[in-house]
């Protein structure tokens, strides 16, 4: 392979090629000129589904892989979400890839491969080519068992063996400047359906981007999303459902039907999530409803969701007699930090109802007789 040659293929970076199916075959296909710098351009593709809408973005691609002064060519396919997220990868028809030596990637060689790709925090995110090889071992630049520099045995464990080189174009090919230009396009596509897509998607990247634009600055969402976000809140990914209950407003839990829906909610969670409806309820007006539920359950409860309960009760601005009813039955609790947190809280709010001061004079004589035994 000439010198010459390669340069003339550099220009042309698209390619054709068999493109294996990939979440069903593209029924149509739109084609972006990307310009990668002063000289280069290259053909990014957007999938569109039967219905017209984006489905993922592909690229064919050729690059040359340069080392020890001598080039080999790659072809590969790479396949991202509408996010510019990486994949997977395919090749065309016949193509492989191959060691420094010639040798032939092994199933575990492209296996590792997909990891390193799949890594958008990987090590060789910092790194410089030429940091991969040390002085004097030119000859052996894509090998990691070359005695290289510091750089090398640092992202050791992100590269293959023998193909160090391919593994860093191939990284940086996947999580380059394309990626913002994917997130550009997607963007010309923001459609009220494509946000409900995105919510309702397992694609939590989808999920973030899409509440980030149907929850305004204020933390209020539009009404037709609600049943989206509500999905979040009790999805399989705690991480975007806390994301939600914290990024949402309090007036999306204003009503009655939809205290009751977040308190079902804590119900069925696990106790991340349950910690964060807490800690919502304490920026809501609550409900007398609510307020029973809260207190009833506040017996089974451990110190730390105890607190929570009350932060919330605390920051109401009246309590019923049926809420500090059920909340002066906690003064006789055996953990006597429960007991004084409980008592604090009562007499914040100045209870009228008889049956609760009379609770909270015991308390305060049967403390200060414990305190004068001390």
């Amino acid at each position: 392979m000439t010198r010459i040659w390669l340069l003339v293929m550099i220009l042309f970076l698209g390619f054709s090629g068999r493109l294996s199916a990939f979440a069903g075959d593209p029924v149509r296909v739109r084609e972006f000129s990307i310009r990668e710098n002063d000289t280069l351009t290259y053909t990014l593709k957007l999938a569109l589904n039967e219905a017209g809408e984006p489905a993922y973005f592909f690229r064919n691609v050729f690059t040359p892989v340069c080392l020890t002064g001598e080039c080999k060519p790659v072809y590969i396919n790479f396949y991202w979400d509408l996010l510019g997220n990486y994949t997977r990868f395919d090749f065309p028809s016949g193509q492989i890839l191959t060691k420094m030596d010639h040798r032939e990637f092994r199933q575990e060689d492209y296996d590792k491969l997909q990891d390193i790709l799949s890594n958008q925090s990987s090590l060789l995110k910092d790194v410089a080519m030429d940091d991969l090889v040390g002085k004097g071992t030119e000859n052996l630049a894509d090998s990691v068992d070359a005695k290289a520099g510091a750089t090398l045995k640092t992202v050791k464990n992100e590269v293959i063996d023998g193909a160090v080189y391919t593994c860093y174009t191939l990284w940086h090919l996947a999580h380059g400047k394309v990626v913002g230009e994917m997130q550009k396009i997607t963007e010309t596509y923001r459609t009220e359906p494509l946000l409900h897509r995105f919510l309702t998607s397992d694609n939590h990247h989808y999920q973030y981007w899409a509440m980030e634009r149907v929850i305004d600055a204020n933390g209020k969402a539009g009404r037709a999303f609600a049943p989206d976000l509500m999905q979040i809140m009790r999805g399989k990914n705690i991480f975007a459902a806390r994301y939600a209950l914290q990024k949402l407003n309090g007036s999306f839990f204003a009503e009655a039907p939809r205290q009751l829906w977040l308190w079902e909610t804590y119900q069925k969670g696990g106790y991340s999530l349950q910690n964060t409806i807490l800690k919502k309820l304490a920026s809501l007006p609550l409900t007398d409803a609510l307020l029973d539920r809260t207190t009833s359950a506040m017996a089974g409860m451990n110190q730390e969701q105890f607190t929570l309960v009350l932060n919330a009760v605390e920051a109401q601005l009246k309590l019923s007699d049926k809420t500090a009813q059920k909340l002066a039955r906690h003064l006789e609790h055996t953990n006597p930090d429960y007991s004084a947190a409980v008592y604090k809280v009562l007499t914040h709010f100045e209870p009228k109802n008889q049956e609760v001061r009379t609770k909270l004079s015991a308390y305060k004589t049967k403390s200060t007789q414990t305190e004068t035994l001390k």
